[in-house]
């Protein structure tokens, strides 16, 4: 049994939901922008959302990584919006950032909590030396349950 917070990720209970868990006894994490863990339905579908860049619908990147993380989590939103999906329905984020430093992860939180407010997905950050396309600072990829 877990102790902790749980709380649905939708509103109406007739839906597919996620729990999110925050154990009382660790950190919490909700400061920082993710969850502990969270549970998928066992009904759930589940999809895999490929990794986002920073790239605009051109394909350019801004040198600027804040633009680029605005950027890659608006491209997040539309692959969302592709699947019928919302960003509460988000389970897992695995994030990669190129030189990540702190100065990064202040702007990593303001971008994450915009986007999925209460409903924070579980959520990894992996610093890299370097991404697919050389510009590219920031990439972001989701685990999602589909209604």
């Amino acid at each position: 049994m877990t102790t902790g917070i749980s709380t649905a990720a939708t509103a109406n209970e007739n839906e597919l939901k996620l729990t999110i868990v925050n154990p009382k006894n660790l950190y919490d994490p909700t400061l920082n922008g993710y969850s502990t863990a969270v549970i998928v339905p066992r009904d759930g579908r589940v999809a895999y959302i490929s990794g986002q860049g920073g790239q605009d619908s051109t394909g350019a990147l801004s040198p600027d990584f804040a633009i680029q993380v605005k950027q890659a989590y608006a491209n997040l939103n539309a692959a969302l919006h592709a699947l019928g999906a919302r960003p509460d329905q988000v389970a897992k984020l695995t994030i990669f950032v190129v030189d990540h430093d702190m100065s990064k992860l202040e702007v990593l939180t303001r971008n994450v909590k915009q986007m999925f407010g209460a409903a924070l997905p579980a959520q990894t950050l992996i610093p890299v030396p370097k991404l697919a396309i050389d510009p590219m600072l920031f990439e972001v990829e989701a685990v999602v349950l589909l209604d």
